[in-house]
């Protein structure tokens, strides 16, 4: 629910979706945070605002979608959340420096980490950055 006026800047109910979804999204209600977060971003894309549609499109991946991403077939395995710890690993990251950059716990990325090698069937790092590169 969103309480601009029917006659609000077009980018100012964009920005409220994004803040909004992003809220349900960390009070664990994802599926309701999506529909925000879509419309936040095809405002955003509309409008040219590149900064903001890509701030909305991580905050989409975050809620399990799976937005722009190559069409590979392991990523089509991975959420959008998983897709990026999986990239970032891939790319030399630690553990640590993955929830720091995606402001995540170590066990939350721990978490992730063994739901990706489950779901692309590996069990190492570098079996990780083979199966995205």
């Amino acid at each position: 629910m969103c309480l601009h006026p029917a006659d609000a800047a077009t980018f100012e109910r964009a920005r409220t979706e994004l803040l909004y979804g992003r809220e349900l999204r960390r009070n664990r209600r994802p599926r309701d945070a999506r529909d925000h977060l879509h419309r936040a971003r095809q405002t955003f894309v509309l409008l040219g605002a590149d900064v903001w549609a890509r701030q909305t499109t991580v905050e989409l991946r975050a809620a399990g979608e799976s937005v722009g991403t190559p069409d590979r077939q392991a990523v089509r395995l991975l959420t959008g959340q998983q897709l990026r710890i999986a990239q970032l690993v891939a790319a030399g990251a630690t553990n640590r420096e993955v929830a720091t950059q995606m402001f995540l716990s170590t066990r939350t990325i721990d978490h992730h980490l063994r739901n990706i090698y489950h779901r692309l069937g590996i069990r190492s790092r570098t079996e990780l950055a083979r199966a995205l590169g």
